[in-house]
């Protein structure tokens, strides 16, 4: 037996329809629309704060993980679990996790965005860094709770989203730094 099947009798094992109610809604909070809607919003309040360089971060990483994750997808193509655990209709494919990928991209470059914003020690720091933190783990687990993928497919989402976020902070750096020795 793997380690996909081991967790996924687990989550049956524990199933409850209060608990599938719960996961239901935080898995919808990490869905494509809802992560476009936090990303702009976001965008909007760091180009109002006279931040561009923070909202291209956001911004960017956010938009070209989608077709990123997407392509990986496709050229992957590994099936999700099936029916009836699986307590979603879904036609794509599984891996990696789109929401656990994209949940840890939006997640990654806010928590950047507030280490820049406050300083060590700084209970807003601690606070947001924490919160997103626990709401990537959230939203990733909902997709193992619903079955709609592997443990495996969600690890893979977040170790892609937090690299993608990344890429995306040291390329910007990078720029910056060839900014400042001109």
């Amino acid at each position: 037996m793997t380690l996909d099947e081991v967790v996924l009798d687990w989550v049956l094992d524990i199933r409850s329809p209060e608990l599938t109610t719960v996961f239901t809604v935080i898995t919808h909070t990490g869905g494509g629309v809802a992560n476009f809607v936090v990303a702009l919003i976001a965008v909007m309040l760091l180009l109002r704060a006279s931040r561009p360089a923070d909202a291209l971060l956001v911004g960017g990483a956010v938009a070209t993980g989608w077709p990123v994750m997407t392509a990986m997808k496709n050229l992957i193509d590994r099936p999700r679990p099936a029916e009836p655990d699986r307590l979603m209709d879904l036609a794509t494919w599984s891996f990696p996790s789109g929401h656990a990928m994209m949940s840890a991209v939006i997640a990654t470059t806010l928590a950047v965005v507030a280490i820049r914003t406050w300083p060590r020690g700084d209970r807003r720091r601690t606070a947001a860094i924490v919160g997103l933190g626990a709401y990537t783990v959230l939203v990733g687990s909902s997709r193992v709770y619903l079955a709609a993928h592997w443990s495996t497919d969600v690890v893979a989402g977040w170790i892609l989203g937090v690299a993608w976020a990344l890429s995306w902070v040291w390329l910007l750096t990078w720029i910056q730094g060839r900014r400042g020795r001109r």
